[in-house]
């Protein structure tokens, strides 16, 4: 059975909507599986938030140790500094460290603040990423959120939320590619492939994007279907009922592979283990195949 019909499979007996792209970044050999499907991002864009800022601080732009004082205002709810009781004081460079290693929205937020609103679209627009669509960062996505449900707060959010049929969720612009940040699997495999082929920036700001994305604590998606020798640096995003991944896989024997998969339920919970795992072993797949098929040496 081919690798593409063994994926989709896996995904049917969950099940959920998947799309993938694997590609070896040695030869441009792929696996693709809905790879031009526009899809939400959702946190995957702090790869081109992070990308943007390291590019600032190797061009001069930016000092990555100047000191930003994140308040209650500040916190957008999540991982990382959202959680923190009392106003505290950390270095832009430590900003980017918390979006990428525990996807801080917070961090997020105030380091796409410092670097400018409009930055990362124009980015991706130099990237030629084509089908990348940056609309404003985690702020702007909890406002649509807020504005959807007619919520003024994030607390009046909490209480109403529950309440809604799974209609009326699916119908909020955060699930709609055409209505927020948005893109395809392909784009961002391409995306990480010039991160990791130095052309995205200069060489300096390329190495140092890369080794943010190691940094990422979340493993049970795709680092959860390779062994421990195995490296893999990758940002996660999620939303009630979509899954998300990308990041490169990096073997000992010098293979290096980009992976983009997005998985969509029905249900809209978040914590989804079998989604999860499902993604891992959907991601062992395309990588195992595109090794199986790798030109031997003469």
């Amino acid at each position: 059975m081919a690798v593409v019909e063994r994926i989709q499979r896996l995904f049917d007996e969950i099940p959920v909507r998947g799309t993938l792209h694997a590609v070896d970044l040695a030869d441009g050999r792929e696996v693709a599986l809905g790879a031009d499907e526009q899809v939400v991002i959702a946190s995957i864009f702090k790869i081109v938030l992070v990308l943007e800022f390291c590019r600032q601080v190797h061009a001069g732009q930016l000092d990555p140790t100047e000191r930003v004082l994140i308040r209650a205002a500040d916190r957008l709810g999540g991982w990382g500094t959202a959680g923190c009781a009392d106003d505290l004081e950390i270095s832009l460079r430590d900003l980017a460290y918390f979006a990428m290693s525990v996807s801080d929205n917070t961090a997020a937020d105030l380091l796409l603040h410092r670097i400018g609103r409009d930055t990362p679209a124009l980015l991706a627009a130099e990237l030629g990423l084509d089908r990348t669509r940056v609309l404003g960062g985690p702020r702007q996505l909890l406002e649509s959120m807020l504005a959807d449900v007619g919520a003024r707060d994030s607390a009046e959010f909490a209480a109403i939320y529950p309440t809604l049929t799974r209609e009326q969720v699916a119908g909020m612009r955060v699930f709609q590619p055409e209505h927020t940040t948005a893109s395809t699997a392909r784009d961002i495999t391409r995306l990480l492939t010039m991160i990791w082929q130095d052309t995205a920036g200069t060489p300096a700001a390329c190495a140092a994007t890369r080794d943010l994305l190691r940094h990422q604590m979340f493993w049970t998606r795709i680092a959860a279907g390779f062994p421990d020798e195995v490296r893999v640096a990758s940002k996660t995003g999620t939303l009630p009922g979509l899954h998300m991944e990308a990041g490169v896989v990096e073997y000992p024997d010098g293979g290096r592979y980009a992976l983009a998969i997005f998985a969509r339920t029905d249900e809209l919970g978040a914590r989804r283990i079998d989604v999860d795992l499902a993604m891992s072993r959907a991601s062992r797949l395309a990588v195992d195949a595109l090794r199986a098929e790798a030109p031997q040496p003469n």
